[in-house]
């Protein structure tokens, strides 16, 4: 598929981005998200670098640091200082979970790593690079439309819906992303299509997705993706999940889309 601009409005990890642009494939970027404290790391890893490979390799790795500049204000902390913080929590916590709670202040433990890799200095330099000439912006999914053109690429990777009601961990904002947010990322997808932009959405395999995005606009396909957020390690694996687009898509090019083994990303998103 050949496209004009590529959008990502739930950025994350960055991981398709990261894939198309080491391919050679990005003629221009804009990559977006709501969460401030990680639009503010892809920013400082793109401005300024070298500051946040100097803080990160001042950070020990122990429980008693982690629990202490977990408690710590963001705010009250530099560009670069907030950057290497949510850096060492999301590669120090427990299973690479991003989360808040409902005054959106993270509250992911400690986990059980022997050396977490959060000082990869060679990595965050490819990101920086990666990130030259990329719009990074904080603002909601919605805004895409303001955006993008005919011709245009979106890529959305919403909080998925849950499988269960135990599956929970959507609360990568502080409100959340509910069936309503889910209902006006549809319209969305919708008016994108009317506007012959073209949209690719993972989600769970779940009936709300089915049935949200049972229309003529849509093409619903199934993949196998690799997922690791579970509460019992014998149930991480492969399991089923959805690849919505509004254009032909071989199975080929699903099956990278849902890859989450780029060779370098910023944060474990999911």
């Amino acid at each position: 598929m050949s496209f004009h601009d590529y959008h990502e409005p739930f950025v994350g990890s960055g991981a398709i981005f990261f894939r198309l642009y080491r391919e050679q494939k990005i003629r221009r970027a804009v990559l977006s998200d709501l969460n401030a404290e990680l639009i503010d790391t892809y920013l400082a890893v793109r401005d300024c670098v070298s500051e946040v490979v100097k803080i990160l390799s001042d950070f020990p790795h122990e429980e008693q640091f982690y629990y202490d500049i977990r408690t710590k204000n963001p705010w009250k902390l530099s560009l670069p200082e907030r950057a290497a913080r949510m850096i060492y929590l999301n590669k120090t916590g427990y299973n690479g979970l991003y989360r808040v709670n409902r005054q959106g202040m993270f509250n992911v433990p400690f986990g059980r790593y022997k050396s977490p890799n959060y000082l990869d200095k060679k990595n965050l330099l490819a990101v920086s690079q990666a990130l030259q000439n990329v719009e990074i912006l904080c603002v909601p999914f919605e805004t895409v439309l303001e955006r993008a053109n005919p011709g245009d690429w979106v890529y959305f990777d919403p909080p998925y819906v849950p499988l269960s009601q135990t599956a929970n961990f959507t609360s990568y904002h502080a409100n959340g992303f509910g069936l309503k947010d889910q209902e006006r990322l549809r319209d969305v997808c919708i008016e994108l299509s009317r506007n012959n932009v073209y949209i690719t959405l993972s989600n769970s395999d779940t009936e709300i997705i089915r049935s949200l995005y049972g229309s003529a606009y849509f093409a619903i396909d199934e993949v196998l993706a690799n997922r690791a957020i579970n509460c019992n390690g014998a149930k991480r694996g492969k399991i089923t999940e959805l690849v919505i687009t509004n254009y032909p898509v071989e199975q080929t090019l699903q099956l990278r889309l849902l890859e989450r083994h780029a060779p370098y990303f910023v944060l474990n998103a999911r």
